[in-house]
């Protein structure tokens, strides 16, 4: 079935971020990138795709142009060209993959188990960023340059003081092994499976790699409190649901719960907007220092009483002097504000009961 240019545009407004239109196009392994990198890294692939997607549609339906252009290309090169973007996308992505796999290791004993040993699986990871973005569209090549002179790179891991000298080696030397010795024209359009199979190996993909970020955060990340001590995530989290805060909170859940049950969900909305006070009149008592049941009288007594206290004129400090009209002018706000509000009650209740 021909892909519709329409379409894609739509998909790619609603979930393009995600890879959606890469799906419809059957172009899977971009899709995986742009959802595991929130959208090309966070947007970027995404806002490019703009330009790209009639080329993709055109290439999706290999339509007779752009075929005509493309045995064009095979003939004046032998090889694809070096592309900086889509070496740049090798690398970066090859860099963010090692890192979940790298990050996701746990840094103590699990079982009794020291699971370091895992970090011989990093290269691989790397390998499998570079490979699977160097086959995106017309190009392709095997895993096998990327993966070597990922491994090759390994044992640096133990001599070099600093771990991230080998990493970037590590994905440079895997990045430049494909672009070099692995990549060649894809003659041939992708055998298309079913989209219930593509679905499934996308979604297996992604438990994998959710999968990994899940271990980073349960076993490995910390944040930095107050007194500059670090603490892990999964432990703050676990301290979290036994602290004063969330017994109160599921308390006032289960008291919520219970009331609505009784009263009805319109009148929790109610209690909502009167707490959230809209007309700022729980504010304006504050600010005269009123509690909430007081007369019109008291109001008006009040405000006259804070109206000389506070007075502008009164204060001869010009540092204060600022300060001194603000205050003022909160006084007089509240003092309208509470004035209106008795006033259109006064009004509505007259109106209901005449007599």
């Amino acid at each position: 079935m021909a892909k519709s240019i329409f379409i894609t545009y739509v998909l790619w407004l609603v979930g393009g971020f995600f890879g959606l239109h890469h799906i419809y196009l059957g172009r899977d392994d971009q899709a995986f990138l742009w959802w595991s990198t929130l959208g090309g890294y966070v947007g970027c692939g995404w806002f490019r795709d703009i330009f790209h997607i009639p080329e993709y549609v055109a290439d999706a339906n290999e339509d007779k142009k752009f075929m005509e252009k493309h045995i064009q290309r095979l003939k004046t090169h032998e090889t694809p060209p070096s592309s900086t973007a889509r070496f740049c996308g090798m690398i970066s992505i090859a860099y963010l993959w090692g890192s979940v796999l790298w990050f996701a290791i746990p840094e103590e004993e699990v079982g009794g188990i020291n699971w370091k040993w895992l970090v011989a699986f990093v290269p691989l990871a790397c390998a499998l960023g570079v490979w699977t973005v160097g086959n995106i569209g017309r190009h392709e090549g095997t895993i096998h340059w990327p993966l070597f002179a990922a491994y090759a790179t390994f044992p640096l891991y133990w001599f070099l003081e600093d771990d991230s000298n080998w990493y970037t080696l590590m994905t440079l030397a895997s990045a430049f092994a494909f672009d070099t010795k692995s990549k060649k024209w894809r003659r041939k359009p992708k055998q298309q499976k079913s989209l219930l199979k593509r679905l499934m190996v996308l979604y297996l993909c992604g438990m994998l790699y959710l999968s990994l970020w899940g271990s980073y955060f349960y076993f490995n990340a910390k944040f930095t409190d107050s007194d500059g001590e670090k603490i892990k995530i999964s432990e703050a989290v676990h301290h979290f649901f036994s602290s004063p805060l969330w017994t109160n909170f599921k308390q006032s859940l289960h008291d919520t719960w219970n009331y609505a049950q009784h009263h009805g969900w319109y009148e929790i909305w109610k209690q909502l907007v009167d707490l959230s006070d809209p007309h700022g009149e729980q504010n304006a008592y504050k600010v005269l220092g009123l509690s909430s049941g007081a007369s019109q009288q008291e109001i008006t007594a009040k405000w006259r009483a804070l109206s000389r206290e506070f007075h502008p004129d009164k204060t001869k400090d010009p540092t204060l002097k600022q300060a001194a009209q603000e205050k003022f002018l909160e006084i007089q706000q509240a003092y309208e504000i509470l004035s209106n509000i008795k006033y259109k009650r006064s009004r509505k209740n007259k109106k209901y009961n005449p007599d």
